[in-house]
C-alpha cells in the first residue's frame, strides 16, 4: 500500500476488465502496482477525502475516472481535475506497461 500525506492507493478486489480491446489489469499476480511521480492536490474551504477509480495507462497517464465515493458532490469534479494532472510510473507485466486500474482516495487540504 502506498501512503502519503494526500494520497493512499488501495488495491481492491475489482475484477480485470477490457477496456475496448485491451485487457485491464489489477495488481498483483504478476501485475506491479502503478507509482505516483507527480501529484497534484486540491484545495477546497474544509478538509475533505474523495475516493476515486481510475485506469493507469501504459504511458502513465490516469484515465476512465469514476468517483467511489465523496463527502460532497461539489468535490467531485475537482478532484478528478486534480488526478488526471498525475503521472504514474506505469504498472508493469511481465516486463512491459500495462493499463492497471486502481483505488485512489484524494485529500483536499483547505486553501
Amino acid at each position: 500500500m502506498l501512503k502519503s500525506s494526500a494520497l493512499l492507493v488501495i488495491l481492491t478486489g475489482l475484477v480485470a476488465l477490457p477496456a475496448s480491446a485491451q485487457q485491464v489489469y489489477v495488481p498483483g499476480n504478476g501485475v506491479s502496482l502503478p507509482v505516483v511521480l507527480k501529484e497534484v492536490h486540491p484545495t477546497a474551504a474544509t478538509a475533505a477525502t474523495v475516493a476515486m477509480n481510475c485506469i493507469v495507462a501504459p504511458d502513465g497517464t490516469v484515465r476512465t475516472v469514476t468517483i467511489a465515493s465523496s463527502p460532497d458532490s461539489k468535490l467531485n469534479q475537482a478532484a478528478v481535475r486534480a488526478l488526471r494532472q498525475w503521472q504514474f510510473k506505469p504498472g508493469m507485466k511481465d516486463g512491459k506497461p500495462v493499463p492497471v486500474r486502481i483505488s485512489v482516495e484524494l485529500s483536499f487540504t483547505q486553501g
